[in-house]
C-alpha cells in the first residue's frame, strides 16, 4: 500500500512563490511514477507534472517556465517548485502515484492519491 501526503500549500499574492512536497511510503514507490494534478473550482482534474522513474520530466505548457518538478528518488519525495503564480493556478494540488514506469495524463490511470493541498492566489 503507498502513502501519500501533501504539503506547502498556502495563500499568496500574484507573482508570489510556494513549494509542494508529497512524501511518499510503501514498497515500490521508487519504481512508479509520481506526478502533480490539480483541481480548481468548477474545473476537471488536470495534470501538473510529472517525474517518470527514469528521470524525465513533464510540466504542462500552461505552468512552463514557472513550475520546476523534480523527485528525491532517496526519500520517494515529489517537489514542486512554484514560482510567479497566477489567480488562475488557485486549486487544490494533489499527488498521485501510477503503478508503472511511465507517466500519464489521464488521472483515472494513477492508483494513490494524496488528500491534496490547497493553493490560493489573490490579485
Amino acid at each position: 500500500q503507498v502513502q501519500l501526503v501533501e504539503s506547502g500549500g498556502g495563500s499568496v499574492q500574484t507573482g508570489g512563490s510556494l513549494r509542494l512536497s508529497c512524501a511518499s511510503s510503501g514498497y515500490g514507490v521508487d519504481t512508479y511514477c509520481m506526478a502533480w494534478f490539480r483541481q480548481g473550482p468548477g474545473s476537471e482534474r488536470e495534470g501538473v507534472g510529472a517525474v517518470f522513474t527514469g528521470g524525465h520530466k513533464y510540466l504542462a505548457n500552461s505552468v512552463k517556465g514557472r513550475f520546476t518538478i523534480s523527485r528525491d528518488s532517496a526519500r520517494q519525495t515529489l517537489y514542486l517548485q512554484m514560482n510567479d503564480l497566477k489567480p488562475e493556478d488557485t486549486a487544490m494540488y494533489y499527488c498521485a502515484v501510477r503503478k508503472n514506469t511511465l507517466c500519464a495524463s489521464d488521472p483515472t490511470l494513477y492508483s494513490y492519491w494524496g488528500q491534496g493541498t490547497q493553493v490560493t492566489v489573490s490579485s
